[in-house]
């Protein structure tokens, strides 16, 4: 386990520069480039302790696409034939020999044995060091930096060197090219500190009033015809309003084991705003109905109404989820304490924490480098802060989901791209295990939120590059875009993309989409991407490379990156309460509990006659795209550009399409 931030005492002072590393040694991993936000100050003192981590490698990574495929594929003879956590665990352990080489390189340069600790689960060494031994191991020096936007001090070189002969066993060293925080005897500021609120980073966005001021009375002609319910669509979204576009039948099971998970980060849910949701929009959810506490590390439960983590966010997760699938249950993945929530939503929004109360063996285990939960990216427990959760970390406490919600997420670029592929690889466990993952694609087009790389969130000397977005670019993963209906259409009326101006920093309000500078495309949507290409003509330059340089390209997007996103629902307009008012929300953070209560629909309807959950469901609809409502109509503009249009099949706005359940139904009910 990481050492609590107190034991990580560290003092800085100017040094003399490393020795080249000899011949013996081979580069492992060098920075192509300043990390964003942290500015580089001075030498760390030798004398410093710092917490030593090396990654192992692991063992058939690389087929693990194909485990994947092979029960998810709708071709695949073994179609849900899923894997216990023990096969999973099994598959990717790593070899003996590694552990072997690595720990006799380190007795060998005189790190005792007894100082050396190995994980349970073989997959990583931990040691602490000194600076001055640090660098003389892997030749290199460390520095400080300074975080541009918050008062945070990292520990990182800019590369470092291993023996040629372990080189092939080691993934990642920290700290190293990843910044590791500090607590430092004093801290001297030299930079203006910057303050990014939870607004700017968070996409649900809400409003007392449509935009444009939309008459919220206004009916088409075409609605007169419907049920009162129903003709007030275009302005207002309900419940009754998303059953009857996506043509989704009152819930009526409440099968064991069933229940929707909704993953939550930095916004708390207020029991009084859910039951004024209830009583106006939902009057067949009974009042105090509130989903299952899945609370990890100190997160709290639910909060007062006036309370400032009260956002709405976790309200309307709720709010859909319930208004779609009662009886079933719903389960509230909370995490991290009121302390480390804040700091993750205004910073980077990652879900390290929420995987290790998933499986106990990710706080320790490694791929690409990373091993365990790593700072600064991560909680780290006990919090010894006042008001922080004292416990220890939480592992493996909780059996996960059939089907689990995110509408959380940042910009691809946030994340050091072996951190990203660490947790995707995560991800793709779980769905060997059966488990849906979704995750809102987010609501900036194709930038991030303002501030996030540039002003308007673009990558780029000029801020005109697009900038892709997490977990949405990692294939394992549903991404959901979003949608919306016009003021003057009905719940009979093709939608489009979500698009809408919301003024301040939300006037390119719009579901994300694009492509990956991190991760290829994976091979259930080579033909749909080509199909896009094909059909759009775009104009735009475009680069084919990964991890590129955004300084120097020429392009604006990554041709041969993965698409994203995978599917669409809407995401406009929906009424719900917060702090007791009645707003309109906005946001694919509507779109990923939508579509992920329709997945849990379908798995009440095949647990019902004996088979398994849906478990990952790209390759199924890829496969099957008719089964989805295509969406041809609008664009998601960003970075100075029009983005991408919508098309027939998919496209990087809405993806396949929206739900359409009756087909969804019939088509995995007609699966093993």
């Amino acid at each position: 386990m990481l050492l609590p931030r107190a034991a990580i005492i560290v003092a800085f002072i100017a040094g003399s520069i490393a020795a080249p590393a000899p011949a013996t040694h081979a580069l492992h991993e060098k920075r192509d480039a300043p990390p964003a936000d942290w500015i580089k100050s001075a030498r760390v003192e030798g004398s410093a302790i710092l917490p030593m981590r090396i990654g192992l490698t692991q063992t058939n990574l690389e087929n693990g696409y194909d485990y994947l495929m092979e029960v998810s594929h709708p071709e695949s003879e073994k179609y849900g034939k899923y894997w216990s956590m023990e096969e999973v665990h099994d598959m990717f352990a790593p070899p003996e020999e590694t552990v072997n080489a690595v720990r006799e390189w380190l007795t060998s340069f005189g790190i005792h044995d007894s100082r050396i600790v190995h994980s349970d689960n073989k997959g990583w060494l931990a040691f602490d060091a000194t600076v001055d031994e640090a660098e003389r191991l892997l030749h290199t020096e460390f520095y400080e930096h300074e975080h541009k936007h918050t008062p945070n001090v990292r520990v990182g070189c800019d590369q470092y060197h291993v023996p040629k002969h372990v080189q092939e066993h080691v993934d990642y060293i920290t700290p190293g090219i990843k910044l590791i925080p500090v607590v430092k005897r004093s801290v001297k500021r030299s930079t203006k500190v910057e303050q990014r609120s939870l607004s700017s980073v968070k996409g649900v966005q809400r409003t007392s009033s449509p935009p444009e001021s939309v008459n919220v009375h206004f009916m088409p002609q075409a609605a007169m015809a419907l049920p009162p319910d129903l003709r007030g669509c275009g302005v207002n979204i309900t419940p009754p309003c998303i059953k009857a576009l996506y043509h989704i039948p009152d819930a009526t099971r409440a099968t064991p084991d069933n229940s929707l998970g909704l993953f939550e980060q930095g916004s708390y849910f207020n029991k009084e705003d859910v039951n004024l949701f209830y009583a106006q929009y939902a009057p067949y959810v009974p009042q105090g109905t509130f989903p299952i506490p899945a609370l990890i590390d100190g997160a709290n439960y639910s909060v007062s109404l006036d309370s400032s983590f009260n956002s709405g966010e976790a309200n309307i997760d709720i709010d859909m989820a319930y208004s779609l699938i009662y009886p079933q249950e719903v389960t509230l993945y909370q995490t991290d304490d009121q302390i480390y929530e804040p700091e993750e939503v205004a910073t980077t929004n990652v879900f390290n924490t929420f995987l290790d109360a998933l499986d106990g063996s990710y706080c320790t285990y490694t791929a690409y480098g990373e091993t365990g939960d790593l700072a600064p990216y991560d909680a780290v427990y006990p919090d010894l802060r006042k008001g922080g959760y004292k416990g220890p970390l939480q592992c493996g406490v909780y059996q996960p989901t059939k089907v689990i919600s995110a509408s959380y997420g940042q910009a691809e670029a946030d994340l050091p791209i072996n951190y990203s592929k660490r947790q995707c690889n995560e991800f793709m466990k779980l769905g060997l295990q059966g488990h849906s993952i979704l995750a809102a694609s987010g609501d900036y087009g194709t930038a991030s939120f303002p501030g996030d790389g540039s002003a308007d969130g673009c990558l780029g000397p000029k801020g005109a590059i697009f900038n892709p977005q997490y977990p949405g670019n990692c294939p394992y993963i549903t991404s959901v875009g979003g949608t919306l209906l016009y003021a003057d259409q009905t719940v009979n009326s093709p939608e489009s993309v979500l698009h809408v101006d919301l003024g301040g920093s939300a006037v390119n309000f719009s579901s994300s989409g694009g492509f990956s500078n991190y991760y290829p495309q994976p091979q259930y949507q080579i033909d749909a991407v080509a199909q896009y290409f094909k059909e759009a003509k775009l104009s735009y330059p475009y680069y084919s490379e990964f991890s590129v340089n955004v300084n120097t390209t020429k392009g604006i997007y990554n041709r041969i990156g993965r698409g994203y996103p995978d599917v669409a629902a809407n995401g406009a307009n929906f009424r719900a309460y917060t702090t007791g008012t009645d707003f309109f929300f906005f946001g694919t953070s509507l779109a990923s509990p939508l579509f992920a209560s329709v997945l849990t629909l379908i798995n009440e309807e095949r647990l019902a006659i004996g088979k398994g959950p849906v478990g990952f469901v790209n390759p199924t609809l890829y496969a099957n795209p008719q089964v989805l409502n295509d969406i041809t109509n609008g664009t998601n503009v960003g970075c100075g550009s029009q983005g991408f249009h919508a098309a027939k099949g998919w496209d990087p706005a809405t993806g396949l399409g929206t739900p359409n359940y009756p087909k969804m139904l019939e088509l995995f009910l007609s699966l093993p």
